[in-house]
């Protein structure tokens, strides 16, 4: 049977949960940094990243884009806490729900199928739920395996579904930059374009032995990545390590 993974990405997480604690920030350009004074953003709302804030940037180099900023500290035990009330509502679906990070799950809705529709259906009611009853978004990735489920999380934000499955995926994925891909970091990155493999598509296509020697079993793996080869399981609470 064909599998259906679900990858639920919860938008600028702790810049929304900023938002619920203090609605007065609502609808403004909200910064979470470590150090108010001159720390890293650590997430941003939608009305700071419309001015061209990024996670990653420097405070003050925020506050030049985006004037009106406002920097507020983050609350690690109020993440902790949604989060969890987050994934109790991913477990009314499926109990094959692996957190990747505090705001990244992927959910095997396989099993549930029958019972909630398929995997686009799904994720587009669990969007609904989490604004309804969390005031928080989602974009979530619908694919048959975690990779691609997760490459689809990031395709479009916020509050979005985007659905990878085998007929579309070398249209839809393939022509993405080669780090777009799970694993992809700066550095194999750069040792992939130094090989000439730029899009994932490249990687696909590459040679199994020449990867093997550029990346040595990262190579081969990424390849398997790239042609929708994952078949790595989505792990229960009790099986996580």
């Amino acid at each position: 049977m064909e599998r259906t993974i679900l990858h639920c990405d919860l938008n600028n997480f702790y810049a929304g949960v900023a938002c619920k604690k203090d609605p007065g920030l609502r609808g403004k350009p909200v910064a979470v940094c470590g150090n108010p004074a001159h720390g890293i953003v650590l997430s941003k709302s939608q009305e700071a990243k419309k001015y061209g804030v990024k996670t990653g940037d420097v405070l003050w180099e925020a506050q030049q884009k985006c004037p009106g900023l406002i920097p507020v500290l983050p609350d690690f035990p109020a993440y902790l806490k949604f989060s969890r009330e987050v994934q109790n509502i991913y477990r009314q679906y499926t109990d094959q729900v692996e957190p990747f990070g505090i705001d990244e799950c992927w959910l095997d809705v396989t099993g549930s199928r029958r019972l909630f529709g398929d995997g686009a259906h799904i994720a587009e009611e669990l969007r609904h739920r989490l604004v309804r009853e969390m005031d928080l978004t989602i974009s979530v990735g619908v694919s048959f395996n975690k990779i691609f489920a997760k490459l689809g999380s990031d395709m479009k934000k916020p509050d979005q579904t985007t659905l990878i499955s085998r007929e579309n995926y070398q249209k839809s994925v393939w022509p993405l930059p080669v780090e777009a891909l799970l694993m992809v970091g700066r550095s194999t990155k750069k040792k992939l374009n130094q090989y000439g493999i730029y899009t994932i598509g490249d990687l696909a296509r590459g040679s199994v032995s020449a990867l093997e020697k550029l990346l040595w079993i990262n190579g081969p793996k990424l390849r398997r990545y790239a042609r929708g080869e994952d078949d790595s399981p989505v792990l229960r609470e009790s099986e996580l390590p």
